[in-house]
């Protein structure tokens, strides 16, 4: 196998076989490039705007999506592959190579912020973070209908095992991004908010693709039970969409039926900080809630006598995500608590 240094003019989307790419995005500071390892896999029933696409490390402090499209690099046979597969394991080098949220060192934007008008184009808009973008709406959208961004809680947040979609105004859709979701076994399927500006995810779906994000993982680290979630999804999306040959088992709670899916699409479904502090958890992510119940407890220790801060659940529910650090600044979502709903 043979990784080849190409610019977006130069790679090869479209003809049949397997190719390797260290796609090339200009670096602002330096005289070289950003490098972003993609690989795609071209098989003979390949349809024009058909074709999935992964994504790892949209944030760069996430490894769960980055390690299983790894491994899965290895796996995927050409010989097997029936439509279009693109696999991006690190879509972020600046902020993977910083192991931050953000592109850093560079120009500090949240790629999963960068979706928005002019990215990449605008002289405001023109930083890697926002070409990566223009990237993606360049070359991969038009050559893909199911778009998977595997996702996990960095430093921010502990969740619940998750994948997620957004409510849509088309159902028949909206049903196909739900059934994708289950197939990752995760114990929770997030339905969540759709207000939030220049999201990968949002920007698919809009685009009337099959989109499913994940929540894998946290703290920085590898979880075994998420990378395994994340290959199951995304081979499991590629058989049942056409793109890949071959047959596919249950695993976990979607095996069991045990699935529950949890909306948290208003902010009563949100604890905020109201100072610093250090977030000590009462509860497990997973578990069920009433209202008016303690999550958590929030501490002042430059007030040392002060008893600590709850953190209140406002509506009943299962708890989805809580702060992952200790240390929380004033105004960070500290406990998220979803509504259990029916599909």
């Amino acid at each position: 196998m043979t990784r080849v240094v190409a610019r977006p003019d130069r790679i090869d989307l479209d003809s049949p076989g397997r190719r390797d790419y260290w796609v090339a995005l200009e670096h602002d500071s330096i005289w070289g490039d950003h490098l972003i390892p993609l690989t795609v896999w071209v098989g003979p029933e390949a349809r024009e705007g058909r074709g999935l696409v992964a994504f790892g490390s949209n944030h760069g402090n996430e490894y769960e999506g980055p390690v299983a499209l790894k491994h899965l690099l290895r796996t995927i046979r050409i010989e097997d592959v029936r439509g279009r597969i693109i696999l991006v394991p690190v879509l972020n080098p600046s902020a993977f190579r910083a192991g931050t949220r953000e592109s850093r060192p560079d120009d500090g934007v949240n790629l999963n912020r960068a979706f928005v008008d002019g990215a990449g184009v605008a002289p405001a808009l023109s930083g890697i973070t926002h070409r990566i973008a223009a990237f993606v709406r360049s070359h991969i959208w038009p050559r893909v209908h199911t778009v998977l961004d595997l996702h996990s809680g960095g430093d921010v947040a502990r969740f619940s095992h998750a994948a997620s979609y957004h409510r849509l105004e088309d159902p028949a859709l909206e049903a196909k991004s739900l059934e994708t979701a289950r197939w990752f076994g995760v114990p929770s399927i997030m339905v969540y908010q759709n207000q939030t500006p220049g999201l990968l995810p949002s920007e698919a779906e809009r685009l009337g693709k099959i989109t499913v994000g994940t929540e894998l993982g946290w703290g920085r680290a590898v979880d075994p039970l998420g990378v395994r979630y994340a290959k199951q999804g995304v081979l499991a999306a590629a058989i049942h969409q056409e793109q890949l040959r071959g047959e596919i088992e249950p695993i976990g709670f979607h095996r069991e039926g045990t699935q529950r899916i949890l909306e948290m699409v208003d902010r009563d479904c949100f604890v905020v900080a109201p100072f610093d502090g250090h977030y000590e958890p009462l509860l497990e992510c997973g578990e069920a809630v009433r209202k008016g119940d303690a999550v958590g407890l929030l501490h002042d220790f430059d007030h040392i006598d002060m008893e600590p801060w709850p953190a209140v659940a406002a509506v009943d529910g299962v708890v989805l995500a809580q702060a992952w650090a200790a240390p929380v600044p004033r105004g960070q979502h500290i406990v998220v608590v979803a509504r259990e709903v029916s599909a």
